[in-house]
């Protein structure tokens, strides 16, 4: 289980949720059911995701000088994850996601930033002694997309292996593109970034395919239920995921990030990997909340 040291940059936000029957149509008020709050923001979610799964973890993030900030750090370190490159900014709040879902497991999400969105290139150069020391970087796209630029950037020159979960969904460029070893985006995220509807296997190569050719050696389409497509060394395939019943598909995707980086770590190949992945993201779709809902390396008996 002891792999190579994981750098994780990205979002800490607090998630507030309600269960509810259905989505409101705009302009319309509902009852909802059961309030959560938890630790969240897509780099904090991989972040848990990897270090519960046995991986070595720094995360770089910044908070809010406030109550949220203070307690979303606490819940990293309780985690064994290495926060001493977390920035505070004094001027903007901690992130914040207000979260719906739904009675079939679907969620409706809309973020606040916050903190998040000063995240500078200038506030991961202080870390810099930590991506030397790592061999794999995971970031995703809550926080500037210049930021995650200059990161992959110094990472490629420094022969480090970038994994980008390109969500949410934003047009990247070929300069960023081509300093990624791994892309996980969903069918949405694939679409914009290549243009081709993913519908099945033959449109998830070609989609895949447009993202090799910008230089990126591995991608990897996640497929929700039906688990992930894989284009590597030249041949693709559909790694399946288990089948279970969704109550809450929050932290889904961050949960298979993080699995997937814990899985390369550790020397596994990449279908390996993706299968681990699955199977650690297919346990939390059976649970509520974001972080809450991460599985732990005992339970996927692998």
């Amino acid at each position: 289980m002891n792999g190579a040291k994981i750098l994780i940059v990205g979002s800490s936000n607090t998630d507030m949720v309600i269960k509810t029957n259905n989505f409101p149509a705009p302009g319309e008020t509902i009852l909802g059911g059961r309030f959560l709050m938890n630790a969240g923001g897509k780099g904090a979610n991989q972040a848990v995701a990897a270090a519960r799964l046995g991986g070595m973890v720094t995360f770089v993030g910044k908070i809010g000088d406030d109550i949220f900030g203070k307690q979303a750090v606490q819940q990293l370190e309780d985690e064994g994850i290495n926060v001493d490159y977390v920035a505070v900014d004094p001027e903007n709040p901690s992130g914040v996601a207000l979260i719906t879902v739904d009675r079939k497991g679907e969620n409706s999400i809309v973020v606040a930033p916050g903190s998040n969105g000063t995240l500078s290139a200038s506030d991961f150069d202080k870390a810099i002694a930590e991506l030397e020391n790592s061999e794999f970087v995971l970031m995703q796209l809550e926080i500037p997309i210049p930021t995650v630029g200059h990161i992959a950037r110094l990472a490629a020159q420094n022969h480090k292996k970038v994994v980008l979960n390109p969500a949410p969904a934003a047009v990247l460029s070929d300069e960023l593109l081509k300093n990624l070893y791994v892309i996980t985006p969903n069918e949405t995220e694939a679409e914009l970034l290549t243009g081709i509807k993913v519908t099945d296997e033959q449109s998830a190569l070609k989609a895949a395919s447009v993202l090799h050719q910008k230089g990126v050696e591995i991608v990897i389409i996640t497929l929700g239920a039906s688990g992930a497509f894989l284009l590597a060394n030249g041949k693709s395939e559909i790694i399946a995921a288990p089948k279970v019943e969704a109550i809450d598909t929050t932290a889904a995707g961050d949960t298979f990030s993080g699995a997937l980086v814990v899985a390369l770590s550790e020397g596994k190949t990449i279908q390996e990997s993706i299968a681990f992945a699955n199977k650690a993201a297919s346990i939390s779709v059976t649970r509520i909340g974001a972080q809450s809902s991460v599985p732990f390396r005992k339970e996927l008996m692998f």
